[in-house]
């Protein structure tokens, strides 16, 4: 009986596969045509599950690839070499990394406008979670140059991309809805953080607080599977010196809780200070009128000229951060020429803290010129500094019982949380990549401080900020939300009735007769819009002919009380309604009559989106 019923479900996959293969519009491959059956096979929890599992083992392999690839270029160059040969590399890799991604993205990639995390919520908010195909591999490629030959910037936003992308493209192969398609989009950027750090929950994390902002769900299984798969291809594959990894790290003792609230406040303020550099290096570099290669040879020579005299700063730079949390801070000056000063331990702390200063511009001209990188590293580099610096400042106070190693370690949660705005992140991260479950407390009280004062110097992402600005991307403000996905040009009635404010009102009524419009646009001579004419204004002098050749349209029209302009998002126009308590309004450009605006549709077009966007 059991060979019967196997033998029935491989005649049904050759007929499945027979039937598609003889009415698909495109040529697929043999394991598309296995997925597309298991997918009429399987209910939708269950593909789902299979999905997520397939998707995070691509995401994490893609990641796990990208970080050896890094990780083997950095060995060669800071553990095979002769320092004085380092710095000729230190001189020149970093210089070329950004040309060659500026010319990667020109030649091959057509000049991409967005990239890093950015370009994934723009995607879910504006193009219903559908990512280009070509970031399945152009930000991996990119990356690998950039970071690979020395750019101070981080390789796993590019990863996360990756991920979301290959998520996205896998639905939109297998015709999945639009919650599905987020859903999964989100479990490949999981994967690809979750490899990148070995770190299962610290992805989900980054998933909730960052990618989902906004968007209502309640089926996660698929991003726990992603995880989970994404961590286990690095862990198996990926060896100890390149996972971000701490094994040293002394107990959590209350009595040092006051030096984690210091630490706290100084991450908060250093966040503040990255991100205003990063605001203040893009507007910069977008502001001169170079062509994109002048810019990436400029912030080339300027990253390359950091890497000499700091070469810590050199790449992602975790394992310098890694020395710094197994006790030998002092490894730091051996590589740099400020191993030639004497009074070492003056020089380790104003060498750490000029390097902590300097991270801010190196990552950020990195990115901004024209490599490919995101915050995630830098943020954690950073903090790693900063805590090193606040240790070696305590000790040198007469403050023996500072806890270097933990302050450290805590750091580079403090100003995670600040930078990217990701307090859970931060904090699950740095716990599973330090096996520092005993510094939950620790952590906490470093991440929500730093967090809290980010908050306080701006409510919103700062790299967020212009986007959300424009309803460009979700945020917590869910009918924001729904409102953001109105388009303009979907509502918009052009087949508007217009007459000239010159003709009589004969004329109008003749209008009148040949449409169904209640209301009547009425321009001038040259199209300019004027005012508006209502049916029921004219009803008390509609049936008296006398008036008809006497008086003007000019006469009978009213100013609009509001107009709407052709660039206003739907949240404006709303108010434009609520305020002069309309049901209609002319919509203009330039002056010149576009159509008319209808807050019926509007509402209506809200009901459906919030109906298909939501659960339930």
């Amino acid at each position: 009986m059991s060979q019967f019923k196997y033998l029935r479900k491989y005649h049904s996959f050759l007929r499945f596969k027979r039937e598609f293969e003889q009415y698909s519009l495109r040529k697929a491959r043999s394991y598309e045509i296995v997925i597309h059956w298991l997918h009429s096979k399987l209910n939708r929890q269950q593909f789902l599950l299979l999905s997520g599992m397939l998707v995070g083992c691509g995401a994490g392999m893609a990641g796990v690839i990208l970080k050896s690839l890094v990780h083997y270029i950095h060995y060669v160059i800071t553990d095979k070499v002769h320092f004085h040969t380092q710095v000729f590399f230190y001189a020149i890799f970093p210089f070329l990394g950004i040309v060659l991604t500026t010319l990667i993205v020109v030649w091959f990639f057509k000049g991409q406008s967005r990239k890093g995390i950015p370009a994934i919520l723009h995607e879910i908010a504006q193009n219903s979670s559908l990512i280009p195909p070509v970031k399945m591999y152009s930000q991996v490629l990119q990356s690998a140059v950039t970071v690979g030959l020395g750019g101070s910037a981080g390789l796993e936003s590019p990863i996360a991309v990756t991920g979301a992308a290959l998520g996205s493209n896998y639905a939109r192969t297998y015709k999945l809805g639009y919650k599905e398609r987020t859903l999964l989009l989100a479990a490949g950027a999981t994967a690809g953080i979750a490899a990148a750090f070995n770190a299962p929950i610290a992805g989900m994390m980054f998933a909730f607080e960052i990618l989902l902002t906004g968007v209502v769900f309640s089926d996660f299984m698929p991003l726990i599977v992603a995880a989970v798969c994404g961590s286990l291809l690095s862990k198996i594959i990926l060896q100890e010196e390149v996972l971000f990894h701490f094994e040293s790290r002394s107990p959590f003792n209350y009595h040092n809780v006051p030096f984690y609230i210091v630490l706290g406040l100084l991450c908060g303020l250093y966040a503040r200070y990255y991100v205003v550099i990063g605001q203040k290096v893009e507007h910069f570099f977008h502001g001169l009128k170079w062509s994109a290669v002048q810019k990436a040879m400029l912030g080339g020579v300027l990253v390359s000229a950091f890497c000499v005299a700091m070469p810590p700063l050199f790449g992602e730079g975790y394992t310098v951060v890694k020395s710094l949390a197994n006790g030998h801070g002092e490894m730091i000056l051996q590589n740099s020429f400020f191993r030639y000063i004497p009074a070492q331990s003056q020089m380790l702390l104003v060498f750490t803290g000029v390097i902590c200063l300097m991270k801010a511009f190196a990552s950020s001209i990195t990115i901004q010129s024209g490599g490919n990188g995101g915050n995630f590293a830098p943020s954690l580099f950073a903090g790693g500094f900063l805590g090193y610096f606040f240790a070696l400042l305590c000790l040198q106070l007469g403050f023996a019982s500072a806890p270097v190693t933990n302050l450290v370690i805590v750091g580079m949660g403090g100003v995670m949380s600040g930078v990217m705005y990701a307090p859970l992140t931060a904090i699950f991260l740095i716990a599973e990549s330090s096996s520092g479950y005993d510094l939950f407390i620790p952590l906490m009280i470093v991440a929500t401080i730093s967090f809290l004062i980010s908050k306080w110097f701006s409510p919103i992402s700062p790299e967020l900020k212009g986007l959300a600005e424009e309803g460009k991307i979700f945020t917590r403000a869910h009918d924001k939300n729904i409102l953001s996905l109105i388009k303009m040009e979907d509502l918009l009635e052009t087949d508007v009735q217009t007459i000239s404010s010159s003709k009589h009102f004969r004329d109008l009524i003749d209008l009148i007769k040949e449409g169904d419009s209640s209301n009547i646009a009425v321009v001038n001579d040259h199209g300019t819009f004027e005012g508006l004419i209502a049916l029921d204004a004219l009803r008390p002098i509609m049936f008296n002919p006398e008036l008809y050749d006497t008086i003007t349209v000019k006469k009978l029209m009213k100013a609009p009380t509001a107009v709407v302009n052709v660039d206003d998002n739907i949240e404006e126009v709303i108010k434009k309604f609520d305020a002069v308590n309309a049901w209609h309004l002319p919509v203009v450009k330039d002056k010149n009559l576009v159509g008319m605006i209808s807050k019926s549709r509007i509402l209506n077009r809200y009901r459906k989106l919030l109906q298909e966007y939501s659960e339930g």
